[in-house]
């Protein structure tokens, strides 16, 4: 079964910086195409930011220019660098691991950004 684990969350003022992370266990992890996804109060999941096992990247327009997804497959994890965050930007954040038809999902991470 697949294990993903968030950090990295918590509270920044707006401009500010956070780097998630994610570790997965109980799989290949560079099997999976790995993501982030975040659901605001009173929104839907949406997608922030996905890279495929070979390294391939793709970006919510929200994203892009301000966030890096990256993993580390010696280390089973994925990576969310978040720059000049907005208050938009407070959501919880989960991770998602995709392989052969399988979804798994982290808890979530909380980021807060203030203004």
């Amino acid at each position: 079964q697949v294990q993903l684990v968030e950090s990295g969350g918590g509270l920044v003022q707006a401009g500010g910086s956070l780097r998630l992370s994610c570790e997965a266990s109980g799989t290949i992890f560079s099997r999976n195409r790995m993501g982030w996804y975040r659901q605001a109060p009173g929104k839907q999941r949406e997608l922030v930011a996905v890279i495929s096992s070979g390294g391939t990247t793709n970006y919510a327009d929200s994203a892009k220019g301000r966030f890096t997804i990256s993993r580390d497959n010696a280390k089973n994890t994925v990576y969310l660098q978040m720059n000049s965050l907005k208050p938009e930007d407070t959501a919880v954040y989960y991770c998602n691991a995709y392989y052969s038809g399988m979804n798994s999902w982290g808890k979530g991470t909380l980021v807060t950004v203030s203004s």
